[in-house]
């Protein structure tokens, strides 16, 4: 095989890795999620908050866009390459997965800052950017998994 579709910790052929996978179907969560903010971003309609309060301010908020580009379609984005890489990664493509960890991990501190935002400085939560911070959480806590000796 060439060095650009390496098989997953001595995966054999014609199978796909579990780690890989399940990462992917996370991503698939974030994304649903971001793009559920990015429509009702749009149409104006408010989101509705019933696990926490907060939501309105959450999203209302200077933080919730960049350069008037709603936090949620770059969070659209970065699940749509979790996703992509991930799947790569599910059929043996070793690059792929590592590119997947670089990309979780840059995501990760993302969220890591945007969660210290919500708590110290809006002073309230959004149920859906939660969701999307606990999956990528879960999709770091994946990566990191795989990478653990025992798992090899």
């Amino acid at each position: 095989m060439s060095s650009n579709f390496e098989v997953i910790a001595n995966q054999p052929a014609n199978t796909v890795a579990k780690l890989p996978l399940l990462a992917a179907v996370v991503a698939l969560i974030g994304l649903a999620d971001a793009i559920y903010l990015t429509i009702h971003h749009y149409t104006g309609e408010k989101v509705p908050c019933s696990i926490v309060e907060g939501c309105d301010q959450v999203l209302t908020s200077s933080y919730a866009e960049i350069a008037g580009i709603p936090l949620a379609i770059f969070g659209a984005a970065a699940y749509f390459a979790a996703f992509s890489l991930a799947i790569l990664a599910a059929f043996g493509n070793v690059r792929a997965w590592t590119l997947f960890g670089v990309q979780v991990i840059l995501m990760f501190v993302f969220t890591v800052w945007l969660v210290y935002l919500q708590w110290f400085v809006i002073e309230a939560f959004c149920q859906f950017c939660l969701l999307s911070a606990g999956t990528t959480f879960l999709l770091f806590v994946i990566y990191f998994v795989s990478k653990l000796p025992r798992l090899r």
